[in-house]
């Protein structure tokens, strides 16, 4: 394999994503118990790319502190900064001191698996070639869409409003040195500069797995999809009565109590109390030092570190981040709802949406597309729906 290094593009917030961004840069959030950038580090180790550059940004520290020097993960990090939010191509741009003479650029807030990489055919062509990856896409409203003539990229179209080709920029590059003598605000700019002067860009295309989160509901459907590839292991402790089915994944010094029923794909992570009598239905994430109370059923749903969910509750569909909690009798109801995002209107099957360090009290129900921001307090017996604020008390 010709690549020994890679530039992770690390640097954005994921506006979209809030709240789940407000505390986090998109990178950082979890699916499968690992945050979305872990998925890039990991592909690329396992390909025998071991020196990686990332480009932070927007709540660096959150990135540092959880990769250090990236020894843990088998690789070595360094670390660039881009001071203010000015595009990819800025971006890239503050790297440009560290990279080799040919190296790779992905986007750090896509999941991606080993084959996504090694499908890239180019990691063989000869040398002094730059190329892109791309991957056909069933809604390409949202991407940049790749016009291709004979293996080479004509144009990038980028959120198209009429489908012009299925072909999708994955944000996958193999680049040059000479690309820092193009690059604008944004990398595709600079890609299309390169281009226009008659640089020929190669376009490979990849069958592997390439996942992106735009809006919050879609970090459900990337879990969904990660968990079908998880490894069945268990770890922790399992009382008289408990139905394990199908591929589930429990840590250590976790604990499901008695009579519960734990239907995979599903994983759980360290120092959890799951019911007793509690029922996990499939495609969830439990992280680390949660508790799930008796007689409660999850479903279809991430809840990460330090949630705790009262007795008698139902929760589909939905998402609760680091620290927040309900009482008991907490209820997400999962329908059809109409849902507003920067402007933009999208009917989706979704429960509820739950910031960071959320408090809720007992008897509470959130009707389907509830968006609840980070350190909310909803006292009990009360109903929720729409958008509530960052920092809302509802009395």
């Amino acid at each position: 394999m010709s690549f020994k290094q890679a530039v992770v593009l690390a640097a954005g917030e994921g506006e979209r994503l809030r709240p789940f961004t407000a505390s986090k840069p998109k990178v950082m959030i979890k699916v499968a118990n690992k945050p979305i950038l872990q998925y890039v580090v990991e592909a690329l180790e396992r390909n025998g790319i071991r020196r990686i550059i990332f480009v932070v940004g927007y709540k660096k520290e959150k990135i540092m502190d959880y990769f250090e020097d990236g020894k843990a993960l088998g690789v070595e990090i360094e670390y660039v900064f881009q001071k203010h939010l000015l595009g990819t191509g800025d971006a890239l741009k503050q790297a440009e001191n560290k990279t080799d003479e040919r190296f790779l650029v992905l986007s750090g807030d896509n999941v991606i698996e080993e084959d996504t990489i090694s499908d890239f055919e180019l990691l063989d062509v000869s040398e002094n070639e730059n190329a892109i990856l791309i991957k056909a896409h069933k809604d390409v409203s949202k991407y940049g869409v790749v016009i291709v003539k004979n293996g080479l990229v004509k144009d990038i179209i980028e959120k198209p409003s009429e489908e012009i080709s299925n072909l999708v920029n994955t944000g996958i590059y193999a680049f040059e040195k000479e690309i820092f003598e193009f690059l604008e605000g944004e990398l595709t700019s600079g890609l299309l500069s390169m281009i226009h002067q008659g640089k020929p860009v190669k376009a490979c295309e990849t069958h592997g797995v390439w996942l992106d989160a735009v809006y919050p509901w879609d970090i459900l459907s990337l879990n969904d999809i990660v968990l079908r590839e998880n490894p069945a292991k268990v770890e922790g402790k399992i009382e008289h009565g408990v139905t394990i089915d199908g591929r589930v994944s429990i840590g250590k010094n976790s604990v499901i109590r008695a009579n519960s029923y734990v239907k995979g794909p599903v994983i759980i992570g360290e120092n959890c109390e799951i019911g007793p009598n509690a029922c996990i239905f499939p495609s969830t994430s439990i992280g680390n030092d949660v508790t799930i109370s008796a007689f409660t059923e999850i479903k279809n749903s991430v809840l990460t570190d330090m949630v705790k969910i009262g007795s008698f509750s139902s929760i589909h569909d939905s998402i609760f981040d680091m620290g927040s909690y309900a009482e008991g009798g907490f209820i997400a109801r999962s329908e059809e709802a109409d849902i507003e995002i920067g402007g933009e209107y999208h009917r989706v099957k979704v429960g509820s949406m739950v910031g960071e360090s959320c408090e809720i009290g007992s008897n509470v129900i959130a009707y389907p597309g509830t968006i609840l921001g980070n350190r909310c307090k909803i006292k009990s017996m009360k109903e929720l729906s729409g958008k509530i604020p960052d920092g809302s008390w509802v009395v």
